[in-house]
């Protein structure tokens, strides 16, 4: 199925895409670890006289769209399990035990209680096998399109090979973590956090790591020299190191229960990756060194000092294995924070579909009071469906919605996206956006979140169908004419045939609509 899902891929680079993941070296020992987006102008026309034939396709839509999800990430749900590994290269239980056990540790996030501090502590237990380099050679040419690693830079073909390496591993499962945390003395350089006074301590995680090699839950900490998350709006860090690796090091962020969130996803909004693209979404994801989407970092620096305690959170549906890059890349462009991926038991397709809505409500339910401001791109579908539903779901707590128009800014993204779960809500809550510069000014604050210079002309159903057509009826603001509204025209002819192209093939692939 996977070969298959990427067979097609291969055959409409202009609409399908893979969800963009990348890794470069190995990680720094003892620095506390962390956490993909394109550019260029294209449209989205609105032809009210043609809407019977726009609703006679809407409801096949839905189908389409989750279709073509499937194939996308399938790349990325085909991950190995350690089983797998250790039996296909042949390694026996005392081999596998002979080899240094490693840890991946996510920066994770602390909620106060009537019981004190409660700390989220993530991490993967694994070992990394011995992998010959013509055997890693070979598997990390699965994961690129029109080209190998041979093909490939030294350095790019450097950093394709440690990312297979790091998926390419064997979970360990029923071992115990013991992590020790202290102050993080580097707090403070981002505006809201601070250096607490205590919080030195040893942790034993009470429940050992699951089949898939991993851990994810609140664990209660001693609460001497830290100050009660309810009377203080500062975020307090602690470092995190588990003992017995070298390679376990993360942060801890002690988020008061008041005060603003942001939530933001990584690919297509922080750095170019261009997911709806296969072929350029592996190599920017397993190759190329990850590249900020224009002056997004400033935004993001501009935020973190003007906007007091800002906490920052990243959430990202790469699997777990292939997330180191990730949280090196945001440390080293964007404020420090926790963060967040997709566990190893969300494996299969329906579960990627379902993962962000399951982690965006989890951190909602762990901070009632605090507010959120969710940001992301149009090329995800789950976006488009969850964001507006935690706003309505969550009424008190969603801020602001930011969403980058990706078909409006890249003419690889073909793809349709459904805005009709925005009709309900207040334009001051959301935005559809071009350029980062768009971001500016905006008083998040006090909930003020629309720039009403940017041109929405939403359709309220689905946008960047063929023949410049979109379904749905209305449009958001009215300021959607002259040459600021032509960003948001559909998709001209070329992606015309590429989107019935994609139809055909996703009914022939996943048995018609």
């Amino acid at each position: 199925m996977k070969l298959l899902s990427l067979a097609v891929v291969a055959l409409l680079p202009a609409v399908l895409a893979s969800p963009a993941l990348r890794n470069p070296a190995a990680a720094v020992p003892e620095q506390p670890l962390i956490t993909p987006p394109p550019i260029a102008p294209t449209p989205t026309r609105n032809y009210n006289e043609r809407r019977g034939f726009v609703s006679s396709l809407e409801g096949d839509l839905s189908s389409l769209v989750a279709s073509a999800s499937s194939a996308v990430g399938s790349v990325f749900s085909g991950f190995p399990s350690g089983g797998d590994v250790q039996s296909s290269l042949g390694l026996h239980d005392s081999d596998v035990a002979a080899l240094p056990t490693q840890v991946l540790n996510l920066p994770g996030y602390a909620n106060y209680t009537d019981q004190g501090w409660n700390l989220r502590f993530r991490a993967m237990v694994f070992k990394q096998p011995q992998i010959s380099q013509s055997k890693l050679d070979d598997l990390a040419n699965g994961f690129l399109i029109g080209t190998s690693v041979q093909a490939l830079p030294p350095a790019q073909s450097s950093q394709a090979v440690n990312l297979t390496a790091e998926i390419y591993v064997i979970q360990q499962s029923n071992e115990n973590i013991t992590f020790s945390l202290s102050p993080a003395p580097t707090a403070g350089v981002d505006g809201g956090t601070i250096t607490p006074g205590g919080g030195s301590q040893v942790v034993l995680y009470p429940v050992p790591t699951t089949e898939e090699g991993d851990v994810d839950g609140f664990v209660q900490i001693n609460n001497a020299g830290l100050t009660p998350g309810n009377a203080t709006s500062q975020i307090q860090v602690l470092n995190e190191y588990v003992q017995g690796t070298d390679t376990g090091n993360a942060t801890a962020y002690l988020v008061p229960n008041q005060g603003l969130t942001i939530i933001s996803d990584i690919d297509d909004i922080l750095r170019i990756t261009q997911i709806y693209d296969p072929k350029n979404g592996l190599l920017n994801t397993f190759a190329k060194p990850f590249v900020p989407w224009m002056n997004m970092p400033e935004i993001y620096l501009n935020w973190s000092t003007s906007i007091p305690d800002f906490h920052f959170h990243y959430l990202t549906t790469t699997p777990e294995q292939a997330t180191r890059a990730y949280m090196s890349y945001i440390f080293a462009d964007y404020p420090l924070g926790s963060f967040d991926t997709r566990p190893l038991n969300f494996s299969d397709v329906t579960a990627t579909v379902s993962i962000r809505k399951y982690l965006l409500e989890r951190i909602f339910q762990t901070f009632p009071q605090r507010k959120f401001v969710l940001i992301a791109d149009t090329s995800n579908s789950d976006v488009m469906r969850d964001y507006p539903e935690m706003a309505m779901e969550y009424p008190n707590q969603v801020q602001c919605i930011f969403l980058r128009n990706t078909s409006a800014t890249d003419p690889l993204d073909k793809f349709p996206y459904d805005t009709s779960g925005f009709q309900t809500l207040n334009q001051q809550q959301y935005m559809f956006f071009l350029v980062p510069d768009d971001l500016k000014n905006l008083d998040i604050q006090n909930g003020h979140c629309y720039n009403a210079s940017v041109p929405q002309n939403l359709t309220f159903g689905y946008q960047g169908l063929p023949f410049g057509l979109s379904s749905g009826s209305g449009n958001s603001s009215s300021n959607g004419t002259g040459s600021a509204a032509s960003h948001f025209q559909a998709v001209g002819s070329a992606g015309v045939w590429v989107w019935a192209g994609l139809a055909i093939l996703g009914g022939l692939m996943f048995g018609g609509f």
